[in-house]
């Protein structure tokens, strides 16, 4: 199981991987020092804090040649095998290495590039990830269009050699600091649902493209709406065919849900540790309520852990993630909503102290109070827990479809 405490107890480690997994220790040792060091609980998957020098991070990841790991050595990987990308996941997440800035590419796009991609897209677009030159945002949801993807009405049309884009994308993470989107947009005229769309990447330094930050409970504005009004972006600049990007996108996905788990996972362990040791300090533990409320966030964690082996334990076997990291999903945001409540009720009246850095008394109680508000949106991003039942009830128990509502 992905343990909750300290190791990595009932995943199968080979001698490698033990090697591995030292290298790492050895090298987070050595350079989360100094200013990256007091990271830990400063930005997350949707909050840019500090974004300059968890930027640098990222290039001293890429120095390491920490990114793209489990990728072929000619796009800049290194061939990690999957329990070593856990283990990597692990140990980053133990030494409390910073958030990661520039993840929208390597873990989403690039799975999608790997699978679906020319052989001169994966040389062009891969490299420059591994050696955290761009910076790539996700351009799926908009304002008709979200859980519902297959709604999307963001259209492009062939022009010559380009595709002109227009449309709106929105709750697009970081797109204030990326380089490139990559987006599903409609390229048949007259088609519906998920015929006719493609997965096309298109730069947004150019006219005819606006970025508008959306500001959120935490005073930040990682949330961004992208306008699109005949953006241009090269024909070769499609993953897969065009009209077939559905498949592409389903990739990309599956590998946010896989991932999410995993890595969530180990920052929750983090969590865990930090209020347990919070709730001592405050004497919370003298309360049998409270007690009783952090060994059930204890056993749920261990739960999270247990399932999330199985579906790792497939993914090992297979190659690939199953439909059963919805399950890990759609649990892993409704525990960390409860566990998050019972952050702020240790916390006490300094529960209310706001969610800006410099009002608390530590990282760690701000940290937790961030995670509070950060956690209400957890059920929705990643596909929201309605969508998750309908995967896990349709694709892994096998019952009837839900019913389609005539349009």
């Amino acid at each position: 199981m992905v343990a909750p405490m300290d190791e990595i107890s009932e995943l199968p480690l080979s001698d490698a991987d033990v090697e591995f997994r030292d290298e790492v220790r050895t090298w987070l040792t050595e350079h989360l020092v100094g200013e990256f060091r007091n990271q830990t609980h400063r930005g997350g998957p949707d909050d840019d804090d500090n974004w300059e020098l968890r930027r640098a991070w990222e290039a001293e990841l890429a120095s390491g040649g920490w990114l793209g790991l489990s990728w072929p050595r000619q796009y800049g990987g290194r061939e990690a095998t999957l329990s070593q990308e856990i283990v990597f996941a692990f140990e980053y997440a133990r030494a409390g290495a910073p958030p990661r800035a520039a993840f929208h590419g390597e873990t989403l796009m690039a799975p999608a590039a790997l699978t679906h991609g020319t052989e001169e897209q994966k040389q062009r677009l891969l490299p420059p990830m591994a050696r955290a030159e761009v910076v790539w945002c996700q351009g799926y949801s908009e304002p008709e269009a979200g859980s519902d993807l297959a709604n999307v009405a963001c259209r492009a049309r062939r022009d010559g050699d380009d595709w002109v884009v227009s449309g709106q994308k929105i709750w697009t993470t970081f797109a204030q600091h990326a380089d490139w989107i990559f987006a599903i947009v409609r390229t048949e005229p007259g088609s519906v649902r998920h015929a006719g769309l493609s997965y096309m990447l298109i730069p947004l330094d150019q006219p005819g493209v606006e970025v508008t930050p959306i500001r959120t409970m935490l005073g930040d504005s990682g949330f961004n709406s992208v306008f699109l009004d005949d953006a241009r972006t090269s024909a070769d600049n499609v993953i897969g065919a065009p009209g077939t990007g559905w498949s592409a996108a389903m990739t990309t996905l599956g590998h946010e849900r896989a991932t999410s788990v995993l890595n969530y996972q180990f920052s929750f362990v983090r969590e865990m540790r930090e209020l347990r040791a919070l709730a001592k300090q405050r004497g919370a533990t003298e309360d049998v309520l409270l007690r009783d409320r952090l060994v059930d966030a204890y056993i749920g964690l261990e739960i999270m852990g247990y399932n999330n082996t199985r579906t790792l334990a497939r993914a090992l076997t297979d190659g690939e993630f199953g439909p059963e990291a919805s399950i890990g999903k759609y649990y892993w945001s409704r525990w960390h909503q409860s566990f998050t409540e019972l952050a702020m009720d240790v916390l006490g009246p300094d529960a209310l102290l706001g969610t800006a850095w410099e009002t608390g008394p530590d990282q760690v109680s701000t940290g937790l109070r961030r995670a509070f508000v950060r956690a209400r949106a957890e059920t929705i991003y990643a596909g929201t827990s309605e969508i998750q039942k309908n995967i896990i009830s349709e694709r892994v128990l096998g019952m009837p479809r839900e019913p389609k509502p005539a349009r």
